[in-house]
């Protein structure tokens, strides 16, 4: 039983982690391949500052990882998978959120599965 109990807990942080949406955005950005913080601000419409401020939690949480290319620094997900499990859990909101139509949700579901690809 205490196996569980850290396992849950674990999960616990992972989905605190994630409860924001811009990290929900930079994950699903970062699933088709890796990008420099100017290429995530430019794709998300947010300053650098902030992108950088998010990707440093997701690396100290090991979420996400840098390489340097140069003076350049890119960074991807460290178990790309995360974002396909980001996309299927769309089908959980679906019809349960009243801010957004079902229509739209299977949108961004798309938009999100090309980018996977």
């Amino acid at each position: 039983m205490p196996g569980r109990l850290i396992i849950a807990k674990e999960l616990a942080d992972i989905f605190k982690l994630l409860a924001h949406p811009d990290r929900i955005r930079l994950i699903e950005e970062l699933g088709s391949n890796e990008k420099s913080v100017s290429s995530l601000a430019d794709a998300m419409t947010l300053t650098a500052a902030r992108v950088s401020q998010h990707l440093a939690l997701l690396r100290a949480h090991r979420i996400v990882e840098e390489r340097r290319d140069g003076q350049r620094r890119l960074y991807h997900l460290t178990q790309p998978d995360l974002a396909s499990w980001i996309v299927s859990g769309l089908a959980f909101i679906e019809g349960k959120v009243q801010t957004v139509n079902s229509q739209e949700i299977r949108k961004v579901k798309k938009q999100w599965e090309a980018g996977l690809d």
